[in-house]
């Protein structure tokens, strides 16, 4: 299923399969991003926004500020390794508010000298804000990148120090 919810950083895109989330895109054309997604996964990718939903409500509670964990199934299947381990470890472990170096989370996933390599399983992370790789900063507090840009980056860590719940 292929959707959008409309969020303070812009429209993201949305894309679900049977087993679960499988894409956030941050704004741009959404032919590109129902294109990619045909190329990388099926070119029978399904229209039902019933699947959507549940990750539209999700998103909508995080950015209003009733929800700091997320409890969707993630759809895997665009990463994999050391870089799906690294995302993993990321949304299982660095909580709502808080922030890890790229150096530490590569040493919590067991390869302390991965430091590039976690930069780039955050670069490819295919589930932005669900797998929070803007909680990712380089040793120091330095922001690093972010495929939304580095003041969505900013943003985000700005509204999980202080969420203003509606």
């Amino acid at each position: 299923a292929v959707g959008s919810v409309d969020s303070p950083i812009g429209k993201l895109d949305l894309a679900t399969t049977a087993t679960g989330l499988v894409r956030v895109g941050f704004p741009r054309a959404q032919d590109d991003f129902a294109d990619e997604l045909a190329r990388d996964l099926s070119p029978r990718v399904v229209r039902l926004a019933a699947r959507i939903d549940p990750v539209r409500r999700q998103l909508d509670e995080y950015f209003v500020g009733r929800r700091r964990n997320f409890d969707l199934a993630v759809d895997w299947a665009l990463v994999r390794g050391f870089r799906r381990r690294a995302l993993q470890l990321l949304a299982a472990e660095v909580e709502f508010g808080r922030t890890v170096s790229y150096q530490e989370l590569a040493t919590a996933a067991g390869s302390p000298k991965a430091t590039r390599a976690v930069g780039t399983a955050m670069a490819v992370n295919p589930v932005p804000i669900v797998v929070p790789c803007h909680r990712v900063l380089r040793t120091g507090g330095a922001l690093g990148g972010y495929g939304g840009g580095l003041e969505t980056k900013r943003w985000l860590l700005a509204f999980e120090r202080h969420p203003d719940p509606g």
